[in-house]
């Protein structure tokens, strides 16, 4: 499973794009794609590239756990929920989630 990700270009976040063409700071509003090419899930960042909303889209691996999205790898997950030195600044869980 792959989730769309970029930095917003306006204050720097980390963002995912959403099943309504957004972008959300929460990793649990992410669309989870199914293996399909890869170009074609790129595609559907372009349009804010291009207007200079994000940057540097990408495609990261996801797993689900119960009504969680958790990247896969511990650099995504890092980026999905904030610095590891100061939890105080963690965003924890979605408020679609909790």
């Amino acid at each position: 499973m792959k989730v769309l990700t970029s930095q917003r270009l306006m204050d720097g976040a980390v963002v995912f794009y959403t099943e309504e063409g957004a972008w959300s700071e929460w990793v649990d509003d992410a669309q989870v794609f199914e293996p399909t090419d890869p170009d074609t899930l790129l595609a559907l960042a372009r349009p804010d590239e291009d207007a200079n909303r994000v940057v540097a889209s990408y495609l990261i691996d996801v797993r689900r756990e119960g009504s969680r999205v958790v990247p896969t790898r511990y650099r995504e997950r890092i980026r999905a929920i904030g610095p590891t030195v100061r939890p105080d600044l963690q965003r924890g869980v979605s408020p679609a989630t909790s």
